[in-house]
């Protein structure tokens, strides 16, 4: 592990990125490094609506599902920072981008195809990927997504490698980020 706890995060740390980029997972690790709380964005939707997030697209569409999120998201962002894992969608939204530019310091976790391929065909809670060619689906997303991606604050490579060395990666961003702000630059 690269250093060692952050006191006084100034800001949330929010991770955006495509299902499979490691989200989650990179989000638990951060946190406890931080020595702040981790909150995934899907699990506080499924919470405040009583439905998981499949169940939510089944039933009341994508649309109806991504105004919850946003609303989610806006409120989380008003909380104690921490490291908040967004759904892969929730960044498309400007509305949703303004408030995490307004609040927090983005981080896109970036992957390529293949990798994210290999993460995400065995799941089957994917509303997205439901019924659909996993490869097909991501490139078509990749496409769309990326370059709205690309407006977060920092850039970091989720590889294939194991999450550690993303968590090292996206660690070193975040103290960059800090001495910065620190420094005045």
């Amino acid at each position: 592990m690269a250093g060692s706890r952050v006191t006084g995060l100034p800001w949330t740390v929010v991770l955006v990125g495509l299902m499979g980029a490691g989200k989650t997972s990179v989000g638990r690790r951060l946190a406890g490094r931080l020595g702040v709380a981790f909150v995934d964005a899907d699990t506080e939707i499924e919470r405040a609506a009583g439905l998981t997030i499949p169940e939510i697209f089944a039933t009341h569409g994508e649309a109806e599902f991504r105004r919850g999120e946003e609303q989610v998201i806006v409120r989380l962002l008003r909380g104690t920072p921490g490291v908040l894992a967004t759904g892969g969608g929730a960044f498309m939204s400007a509305n949703t981008r303004q408030a995490i530019r307004d609040s927090a310091v983005s981080v896109w976790l970036r992957a390529d195809l293949d990798t994210l391929v290999e993460r995400v065909s065995s799941r089957v809670d994917r509303p997205l990927l439901h019924g659909r060619d996993a490869r097909e689906t991501l490139r078509a997303l990749i496409d769309v997504r990326y370059p709205q991606y690309a407006e977060a604050d920092l850039v970091v490579d989720s590889g294939s490698d194991a999450i550690e060395p993303t968590v090292d990666r996206v660690w070193c961003e975040i103290k960059r980020r800090m001495a910065a702000e620190r420094h005045g630059a």
